[in-house]
């Protein structure tokens, strides 16, 4: 348990330091949004480019653990998505839920709990499930979201200005445009690797800030909002791994290995993406970052425990 608290501080550092800051006055009442902003324009788009632009077939080449992953999260997603539909939900704000029920935050946390639990063999599947999180679901949850904000009913009108608002979106353009540059097969400037690297460094960091000036508003909660935080993360900690696992395990018979770091992978908090995409859009950011919250400061248990279960001291 210490080892995974050790990893989940810095987390717990960075939104703690947005919310002194702007409790104390430090940063203005439009701060958590300018640094969205900057996330989503500049950061984010950076560490997308750079991912796909260096990612290898090779590397990436293991079907059955991508299908796992990719069918964990994207039942998920649907299962959300329909429940909050029914609840009477706009498409828009039941998107932005659905990916904060299956979004792992496997980025910032994934990477490092990998290595202490599993060593540099934890490399590879932490890639391919980033990449399939933040490039992946996320152009799931952006379609969705822009199809819900139109007002054009017209399928094939529809069709166009959903289209016309993906080609500008930056966290679509950003993965396409890095999927090119690989394809060229070309060696990137030293210049360009580090601007990238010091723009996708800033990334989670910023994210983690902008979520707590976020919660530092004093703002109305919606009625229920906190049950709905409780379900997404409830799902999030306890649902999507056991399915992960039964995917992994029961369906496609993964080496004990893969099937353990598919669920430990599927086990982690949500991230920083869904809240990004909520205050980008203007929906639902109060349940998207109590989600965050609560998961996080949750899976410090789930995944002490969980990996205690399969034999990793922690």
């Amino acid at each position: 348990m210490l080892a995974t608290l050790e990893i989940l501080l810095p987390v717990f550092g960075l939104i703690f330091a947005g919310f002194a800051c702007r409790r104390s006055g430090v940063l203005g009442p439009n701060s958590a949004s300018e640094l969205n902003r900057f996330v989503v324009w500049l950061a984010l788009p950076a560490l997308l480019f750079d991912t796909m632009a260096h990612a290898t077939w090779r590397q990436l080449y293991q079907p059955a653990f991508v299908a796992t992953f990719s069918i964990a999260c994207v039942s998920v997603f649907v299962l959300i998505l329909a429940t909050r539909l029914l609840s009477g939900q706009h498409l828009a704000d039941a998107s932005v839920d659905a990916i904060a029920a299956s979004y792992p935050n496997t980025g910032y946390i994934g990477f490092p709990l990998g290595m202490i639990a599993f060593g540099q063999a934890s490399l590879t599947p932490t890639t391919i499930a980033t990449i399939l999180v933040a490039c992946v679901l996320f152009a799931l949850a952006i379609v969705l979201i822009e199809v819900g904000l139109q007002t054009e009913r017209t399928p094939h009108k529809l069709g166009l200005k959903v289209l016309g608002s993906l080609a500008r979106n930056p966290l679509i353009v950003s993965p396409i445009a890095g999927v090119l540059f690989a394809s060229l097969h070309v060696a990137m400037p030293a210049s360009a690797e580090t601007f990238l690297k010091l723009l996708a460094g800033a990334a989670s960091p910023c994210a983690l800030v902008s979520l707590g000036l976020f919660l530092a508003e004093k703002r109305p909660s919606g009625a229920g909002a906190g049950g709905v935080s409780l379900l997404l993360s409830g799902v999030k900690l306890l649902v999507q791994p056991a399915l992960t696992w039964w995917l992994a395990a029961r369906v496609f018979g993964l080496s004990s290995m893969l099937v353990e770091m598919a669920v430990v992978l599927a086990a982690l908090p949500t991230g920083t993406g869904p809240f990004m995409l909520a205050e980008f859009y203007r929906r639902e950011a109060h349940i998207t970052s109590r989600t965050i919250l609560l998961s996080t400061v949750g899976s410090v248990v789930t995944l002490s425990l969980l990996l205690l279960v399969m034999g990793h001291r922690t």
